[in-house]
């Protein structure tokens, strides 16, 4: 076979290569407005940032909820992975937000007038977080449940059970970076718009900063708390 045959695309599809047909990039790059339908240059910016959140999300939870499949059949190896990607997914997702505050407020207001009722309350990325996260939180419960544990005596112990440690870290890094994800958000929508402006659906932007302090699994912080006691008692203890 020649390099030339080598080249052809064999994929079915679209495309002229199958790199195209495969991905499809047809259709994907044709998911941003076209230069003459854009009330502002910086729409592609933003629409860039919005679609690839999304893809990143999805990527994200499909590893979550995976994760609880396997945590449910009892299989842990293969959760701790899919829960590292998982929470590479949010990284990602939180650090390209950075790009909208190279618009200026200006910009961003221009852009706003043409989003209709949009809203990132209504991403279907955003909304599927929670119901994942609850997914794995309670087969992770229920793990902890067959080993006897409570999560205090689990961190005691953790090199006992370190499948379970790993975890309970994962999860609890999982969360910290939905809350990193919900601030940053909130930090770019106030310093683009302020704090006492009213959202697309009549909702002030001051409630977006109200979510910032939600934990999707209250326990594994809480625990935190419980560890400090119950180390400060053992001290005091030993010291009498």
């Amino acid at each position: 076979m020649t390099p030339e045959d080598l080249s052809a695309p064999v994929l079915p599809g679209r495309g002229a290569s199958d790199y195209e047909r495969y991905l499809r990039t047809d259709e994907l790059l044709s998911l941003q407005k076209p230069p003459e339908e854009r009330v502002h240059h910086d729409e592609l910016l933003f629409q860039t940032v919005h679609q690839s959140s999304e893809l990143w999300l999805k990527l994200g939870t499909t590893e979550v909820d995976e994760a609880a499949a396997c945590l449910e059949q009892g299989d842990s190896a293969p959760a701790i992975r899919l829960l590292r990607r998982a929470v590479l997914c949010l990284q990602y997702v939180t650090t390209q937000l950075e790009m909208l505050n190279q618009m200026s407020p200006w910009e961003y207001s221009e852009i706003r007038v043409v989003l209709g009722h949009g809203s990132g309350f209504d991403s279907p990325g955003f909304r599927r977080v929670p119901a994942v996260t609850q997914r794995v939180s309670k087969a992770f419960d229920r793990l902890l449940e067959r080993a006897g544990l409570t999560l205090a005596e689990l961190y005691q112990r953790g090199r006992e059970h370190e499948d379970l440690y790993q975890l309970a870290e994962l999860l609890t890094e999982w969360d910290e970076r939905i809350w990193v994800w919900r601030f940053r958000h909130y930090a770019i929508v106030a310093r683009a718009l302020g704090e006492d402006t009213i959202g697309t659906q009549g909702t002030p932007v001051q409630v977006l900063g109200k979510l910032i302090a939600q934990r999707q699994i209250p326990k594994l912080w809480d625990v935190r708390s419980r560890l400090v006691e119950l180390f400060d008692a053992e001290r005091k203890g030993s010291a009498a």
